[in-house]
């Protein structure tokens, strides 16, 4: 892949931005190769948290829209439906954690994929924005149906409805990001790494339930609660958690 670098660390898998020199800009071909690397978080066992960040001055300055544009006049969709969506509006649905990162300029599509995921850190005079009100358009890629969910209706209209930009400090009053941070990469990766320590199938069983009450509401989620919890009791690993507990130790989840 020529955007997008991914690296296995332990349980994590590492996905970073790699078109420094256009700040991350995001073009047809990098938009696939993320997903790609979200379904190879997706398929393999042995990873059981994604971790998304950049190490240039800027996370992203949204989309390439001389680029993109071209083939979403075509009848593209952002996203295929044999690969893992990243901002999860078609294809495979992600099952597993992600940490997002960013610093810089974090606009239009980093505000979404922030949105997509579930845990964001960001660095000091981070600078987001929904700015597609300003080119005539308007967010397609997630950003009308989960701000107001996760930030409040007018928080998100205040944004959604002008393109005005706000800071890392604005973004954590409203709950877009959950915490600030001098050092926003060290500050992430720990946060991965610490859910990464967790019951791989316990984590994955969170976040299906936790969706479920966004996606169908509070009584399709409260009917699974118990049926969740029986499979995973048959576990090993739930198995691992009593006898730890037990114990008095630290658990040593396999993901069984």
């Amino acid at each position: 892949m020529d955007f997008i670098k991914t690296k296995v660390k332990d349980h994590l898998l590492l996905i970073e931005l790699n078109r420094n020199d256009k700040m991350n800009a995001f073009t047809f071909q990098m938009l696939q190769e993320l997903a790609q690397a979200y379904t190879i978080l997706e398929d393999d066992k042995n990873l059981r948290c994604g971790f998304l960040f950049s190490k240039g001055q800027h996370f992203t300055a949204g989309l390439d829209l001389a680029d993109v544009a071209t083939h979403i006049g075509k009848g593209a969709t952002l996203f295929g439906n044999e690969t893992v969506d990243p901002v999860q509006l078609t294809g495979r649905k992600r099952t597993k954690p992600m940490v997002v990162v960013v610093q810089g300029y974090s606009l239009t599509i980093a505000i979404e994929l922030i949105l997509a995921s579930d845990i964001c850190i960001a660095g000091k005079e981070t600078k987001f924005g929904q700015i597609e009100i300003k080119r005539g358009i308007f967010p397609f890629g997630g950003a009308t149906i989960r701000f107001a969910q996760r930030c409040g209706w007018g928080n998100a209209m205040r944004y959604l409805l002008t393109g005005d930009t706000f800071d890392e400090n604005e973004a954590l009053r409203i709950g877009l990001v959950q915490e600030v941070s001098d050092t926003p990469y060290e500050t992430g990766l720990n946060v991965a790494k610490s859910i990464a320590k967790q019951a791989p199938l316990g984590v994955q069983a969170t976040l299906i339930n936790a969706t479920k009450t966004f996606e169908q509401g509070y009584e399709a989620a409260k009917a699974d609660l118990m049926p969740l919890l029986h499979k995973l009791m048959h576990s090993k690993d739930a198995q691992e958690g009593i006898q730890s507990f037990l114990e008095r130790r630290e658990a040593k989840f396999t993901g069984d």
